[in-house]
């Protein structure tokens, strides 16, 4: 290999970088040239699906809302880890089993507490 310092090593991530800069570059000049610019009333209004703007496209969607969608990304990124014991099941003996009732044991306890807490419930 030889000695190669630091900063000689980033020199072809650079480059990537630089290419990837210019070519997205020149294909946004080159689309801005060729394509056809002939605007008009109803190509600038708003369109949504086909039929008319009844409301403001900003509406608050309650806290329940994203606490809901935490709490199932959170208990869904968790269940996946019983994945890789499943299969490694045999391996880890009761050593492992005994790990993943605790794990469960945290999970049940973290759901029944958002339960209890009302997280859960849609009114």
């Amino acid at each position: 290999m030889g000695n190669i310092t630091a900063p000689e090593s980033y020199v072809p991530i650079l480059i990537f970088i630089g290419v990837a800069i210019a070519l997205g570059t020149v294909t946004l000049l080159l689309g801005s040239f060729v394509r056809p610019n002939q605007p008009y009333r109803a190509k600038l209004a708003p369109y949504e699906s086909g039929s008319p703007l009844f409301q403001d496209a900003r509406v608050q969607f309650p806290i329940r809302y994203y606490i809901i969608a935490m709490l199932f990304v959170i208990f869904d990124i968790e269940i996946v880890f019983m994945f890789p014991w499943a299969v490694a099941f045999n391996d880890l003996g009761l050593v492992g089993l005994v790990e993943m009732v605790l794990f469960i044991a945290i999970l049940v306890v973290g759901f029944w507490y958002a339960w209890k807490k009302g997280a859960l419930e849609w009114d």
